[in-house]
């Protein structure tokens, strides 16, 4: 699983690091990937957004078996 996640995060770092920010695979449990925010996306009041609407969007398309996402 964690190569899947990891393969799909790979297409939207490129966008984040235009922003200085990033995003880490930290683990996957019953069907919620944890992800933590990095760089500009730390603390970002954007980072939800991001994280909704671009990560989980993503991650859900590309990789079975993920219901949502979760930064911690």
């Amino acid at each position: 699983m964690k190569e899947r996640v990891e393969k799909a995060l790979d297409e939207i770092r490129p966008l984040l690091a235009r922003h200085l920010g990033n995003v880490e695979f930290v683990n996957f449990e019953n069907g919620v990937v944890y992800v933590r925010m990095l760089g500009t996306c730390n603390g970002c009041p954007l980072s939800r957004l991001t994280l909704r609407a671009g990560i989980e969007g993503l991650l859900k398309e590309k990789v079975e078996g993920v219901e949502r996402v979760e930064a911690i």
